[in-house]
């Protein structure tokens, strides 16, 4: 869905009951993080400075991950 440095954010596709949220992975770590309103579910092995670099990404991508989740979980 998204990757930005080494980031990458995605859903799985059992996740649409759910609220929107997204998954983060990188390397052998792996968060899951609320959308709306942007908070940490799961810091997955990432450490706190990691966490607000992830929480700030979100934040600013919050309008395209929702959309993207809406035309996920739509069709």
């Amino acid at each position: 869905m998204l990757r930005i440095g080494a980031y990458r954010f995605f859903f799985y596709s059992s996740d649409g009951g759910e609220p929107i949220h997204v998954h983060v992975e990188k390397e052998n770590n792996l968060a899951k993080i609320w959308v709306d309103p942007v908070r940490l579910q799961n810091s997955g092995g990432f450490n706190r400075p990691e966490i607000r670099i992830i929480l700030s990404i979100v934040q600013d991508h919050q309008i395209e991950i929702m959309e993207a989740w809406n035309d996920y979980f739509s069709g």
